[in-house]
């Protein structure tokens, strides 16, 4: 599905594109203190709704670099680094054993209390991978503070415990205990943040290659050399439980973008939740891998923009 690009057809074009022309809004780098836990964010744009962009696995809010300038022109954007990524803090998860600390429970309590102390409005989640289980677990625990949701290539979860083959559960369990228990995790770890296995890794979830710039490599690499990123790592990797995407949709309003071309979370297998009633558009990416928001910024920019007037009531009260 092509979208029509901003300032298409009759009327009003000359306007908005001197509007685009203008500087974009500047974006500013803060700390929040969230459980005695520093957690950094960004934020951009004085007026509109809320957006809060969630990044996915391994990621942080640099990934949105190209979306939260475009975004700020008509809203108030913020993204924020989740608990253990990015720049936030990186507490041990040993401290919830022999369980995971790391959940997507723990995430979405942050990403709700920062709704409630930072943003102070009703928000629309636009979430990536993984931060789409985060944006739905919000939306299912507070309801009222979410008036939409846009999940772009959200995760399936292919590899958790109602979807492992059941002969193959007990080798999985052992060899996630293995990398989290033994110097094994941490030496596999190691192997992974280098510049050449994090492009090889983008290389293969992103469909266009020019994409997969030295600045998205240092974005991905950065925050992972920092003390306590391998052991978020490695507890994540063997959280298998949890819930799972279709068990969770909310009644709120929402959208889901996917890249036609992403190896890990296949569009075919995407497409049966086209059939949820609170679905109302699946609109499949064509050219992008699993991040789309960073492969085809103008494309999700303006379904982003479309999505949230449709569902922003105060501003159509205005």
């Amino acid at each position: 599905m092509a979208a029509t690009p901003p300032g298409s057809g009759s009327g009003g074009g000359a306007s908005e594109l001197q509007t685009r022309m203008k500087s974009p809004p500047a974006v500013e780098t803060s700390f929040w203190q969230w459980r005695d836990y520093n957690i950094r964010y960004q934020r951009a744009g004085a007026a509109g709704p809320a957006l809060v962009l969630i990044h996915g696995f391994g990621a942080n809010c640099d990934h949105w670099r190209k979306n939260i300038p475009v975004l700020a022109e008509r809203h108030r954007v913020y993204a924020i680094d989740l608990l253990g990524y990015g720049y936030s803090d990186k507490p041990s998860p040993r401290q919830a054993q022999p369980g995971n600390f790391y959940t997507f429970e723990l995430w979405a309590s942050q990403v709700l209390d920062f709704c409630s102390d930072v943003v102070q409005d009703e928000v629309f989640l636009v979430c990536n991978s993984v931060g789409g289980i985060v944006g739905l677990e919000a939306a299912l625990t507070r309801p009222a503070s979410v008036k939409g949701l846009q999940l772009i290539n959200i995760s399936l979860r292919l590899l958790h415990i109602k979807k492992q083959a059941r002969f193959a559960r007990p080798f999985i369990k052992a060899f996630q205990e293995l990398l989290r228990q033994t110097a094994v995790g941490k030496a596999f770890f190691k192997s992974v943040t280098t510049p050449e296995t994090v492009k090889k890794i983008l290389c293969e979830c992103y469909h266009d290659d020019s994409a997969v710039t030295d600045e998205l490599v240092e974005i991905i690499l950065r925050p992972g050399l920092e003390s306590g990123a391998a052991d978020v790592f490695l507890d994540f990797i063997g959280y298998s439980g949890g819930p799972l995407p279709e068990e969770m949709l909310p009644r709120c309003p929402v959208s889901i973008l996917w890249g036609e071309k992403d190896p890990w979370e296949p569009v075919l297998l995407g497409q049966a939740y086209r059939n949820y009633e609170t679905v109302e558009e699946f609109i499949v990416l064509p050219n992008a891998g699993h991040c789309p928001q960073d492969e085809t910024p103008e494309l999700v920019n303006e379904l982003v923009e479309k999505f949230v007037s449709r569902h922003d009531h105060s501003s159509q009260a205005a």
